[in-house]
């Protein structure tokens, strides 16, 4: 049975194809096209799933969109109903749109599918599953678990902005919701735009400037108490109740009543690039004390509701690893499982798998492995010929590894020398983190890493936390965290016997002045709560990876290193080794490898060093 899974339209589209309930391929259209999030209906990520699989549209069993827009579009009109004769401003802006594009979303999917080949239209069947139910299903059927809880939160599908649910063998019941427009991830993105960053993108920035807020402060419990009392309403079971006298999302422009929120938090809206002060970092970290609480209440319903000792996790909450991580502190479940492409590009992969399991009524399998996503490594591989092309095309100068054990050595040493590596193998992740086939490496031990990543290769915020990459069973010997996580979704600190003595007015410092205090022996990846993000790394999913990893340690005692995406601010991850070059000459990164290929800066050709990439990608 083939399944071709889509995500469109509204951001992060992508595509997935199943055969017989197995992931063959998954990636999203920004990839292909370099717009980053891009919405359009995804041509290339579908030409690429098909191509991988060797199949055409004619040899489908369904084509499943993931989401229902005629009850998308019901909630839009209530909402503007309700909210009358407010909003009227937007709803002029966006019934054109909706009429002309998504109530038409049929004819629409058919006529971008003829872009990429003919079909017979009248035997391709299209199926539309909840936005929730895709959510739920992404994560509950690529788990190993046969019985779990399921959670999933966002900012909003059809009506359901949060989803409490139960899945057993094939099947999955969707038992409680939140609805629109009460939602903790626009409660969320409304905080990352009124501390100046881009909603839909910026809240893993929100996310990083938490730690900078000093705890227990009086200014964090007195953001703390205002949002408490004029912003939201908590419920025992986790469910919350916005004042939308604060918000404008429902039938406005924007996320909120910006007059509102100066007045009541006390400064203006931060503008983006503008200079990060202690309260922004104070606020960043009340919300995020905040979005913990809840989370916490959520999962502690749906354990109650269902007995079940897993849980699943789906939505684009779920990518908040801080919350997810103390979740699993509180042991509250003995396994959980995050969806890695927890956004709404998963949501491709969930319509599959809900077409499959609950429409075709496929019988569940079980292969064994730690889950179905094959480390999310699902998108597309390049040969050793595609990259000699790239190095034809640029006059580049690169010396092929006969051996790879050899070229691992080789770049380890480089690594701990204090160079910054472009690395470029194999398939290329899904989901939104970089996993070690698309990824920019360096020394953790190194104290001028973060830095240097920050302003020299990634031109970002250098406020901006780094991950480490640790082999699978060495994670205890730095992190206070015994399980896997292999999809750097889960956040643990730092071990104690690691940590530094700090100045007792640490927290008093300025921001910059405490991001450069040494405060472990890791301080790449040591963010400034004493807290990283962690990738496990697994010889099974990522064996070149993993040798890699294994030299450093070889030769330096440590079995990690520091991971972040190989691209610059405001730009996709990258897909092809065109791509990776292009990126590797505009930065200062010291090498470049491309499969068996070891590119040196100094002996590369002259390059333009004027930064057009600012122009081509936009603030993120």
């Amino acid at each position: 049975m083939n399944i071709l899974g889509i995500s469109a339209f509204y951001h992060d589209s992508a595509a997935v194809i199943l055969q017989n309930g197995e992931i063959m391929a998954a990636a999203q259209e920004e990839r292909f096209t370099r717009k980053k999030q891009d919405s359009s209906f995804p041509i290339n990520a579908v030409k690429y799933c098909l191509d991988y699989t060797g199949l055409t549209l004619d040899s489908l069993d369904a084509v499943v969109f993931y989401d229902k827009p005629f009850l998308k579009f019901e909630r839009i009109l209530e909402t503007y109903y309700s909210f009358a004769p407010s909003g009227l401003k937007s709803f002029i802006k966006s019934m054109p749109i909706w009429i002309k594009e998504k109530i038409f979303l049929k004819r629409i999917i058919h006529e971008e599918l003829l872009k990429i080949q003919n079909y017979n239209k009248k035997k391709l069947k299209l199926l539309f599953p909840e936005h929730h139910l895709s959510h739920a299903a992404s994560a509950f059927y690529a788990s190993k678990f046969e019985d779990s809880a399921i959670l999933t939160i966002d900012g909003v599908g059809e009506w359901a902005t949060t989803s409490l649910a139960h899945g057993n063998g094939n099947k999955i019941e969707i038992i409680k919701e939140l609805h629109f427009p009460h939602s903790l991830g626009l409660l969320y993105s409304a905080f990352t735009y009124f501390l100046g960053f881009v909603v839909n993108s910026g809240e893993y920035k929100l996310m990083g400037l938490a730690p900078y807020g000093i705890p227990n402060s009086g200014n964090v419990n007195n953001f703390i108490k205002l949002i408490k009392e004029n912003l939201l309403d908590i419920k025992a079971d986790g469910s919350i109740w916005l004042n939308q006298d604060y918000f404008d999302y429902a039938t406005g422009l924007k996320m909120i009543n910006e007059s509102k929120w100066d007045k009541l938090f006390g400064f203006k809206t931060r503008q983006p690039e503008a200079e990060m002060e202690q309260h922004h970092c104070d606020l960043a970290l009340a919300i995020q004390i905040i979005t913990e609480e809840v989370i916490l209440k959520m999962a502690a319903e749906i354990k109650k509701i269902t007995g079940s000792s897993n849980l699943c996790m789906a939505g684009g909450v779920a990518l908040n690893c801080v919350a997810s991580g103390k979740l699993l502190q509180t042991k509250m479940f003995d396994n959980i499982f995050i969806q890695p492409a927890a956004g709404d590009a998963g949501g491709a992969l969930g319509a599959a798998y809900s077409a499959h399991y609950l429409y075709f009524q496929q019988e569940r399998k079980y292969s064994g492995n730690m889950d179905e996503m094959k480390g999310a490594y699902l998108g597309p591989e390049y040969s050793n010929f595609d990259i000699e092309k790239v190095c034809r095309k640029y006059k580049a100068t690169c010396l092929k590894f006969d051996n790879f054990d050899l070229l691992a050595n080789d770049v380890a040493q480089y690594i701990a020398e204090g160079n910054v590596i472009g690395w470029f193998q194999g398939r290329m992740e899904f989901g939104p983190r970089a996993l070690g086939n698309r990824s920019i490496l360096g020394d953790p031990r190194n104290p001028e890493m973060q830095k240097k990543l920050n302003l020299k290769i990634k031109y970002r915020e250098g406020f901006r936390p780094f991950a480490p990459s640790v082999l699978a069973g060495d994670n205890s010997n730095f992190f206070e965290m015994e399980c896997d996580s292999p999809y750097m979704l889960l956040v643990a600190n730092v071990v104690k016997d690691r940590l530094n003595n700090l100045p007792e007015n640490y927290h008093s410092l300025p921001l910059m002045e405490r991001l450069y205090i040494i405060r472990s022996d890791v301080q790449a990846i040591t963010h400034t709560d004493f807290s990283a993000r962690i990738q496990t790394v697994h010889k099974e999913t990522n064996p070149r990876y993993w040798t890699l990893i294994n030299n450093f340690k070889e030769k330096t005692g440590y079995g990690l290193v520091v991971n972040t995406s190989f691209n610059v601010r405001g730009e996709p991850i990258i897909c092809s080794p065109d791509d990776a070059y292009r990126c590797f000459m505009r930065t200062e990164m010291d090498y470049l490898v491309m499969g068996d290929y070891l590119l040196k800066k100094t002996d590369q050709p002259n390059w333009d060093s004027k930064d057009y990439w600012k122009e081509e990608f936009k603030l993120d």
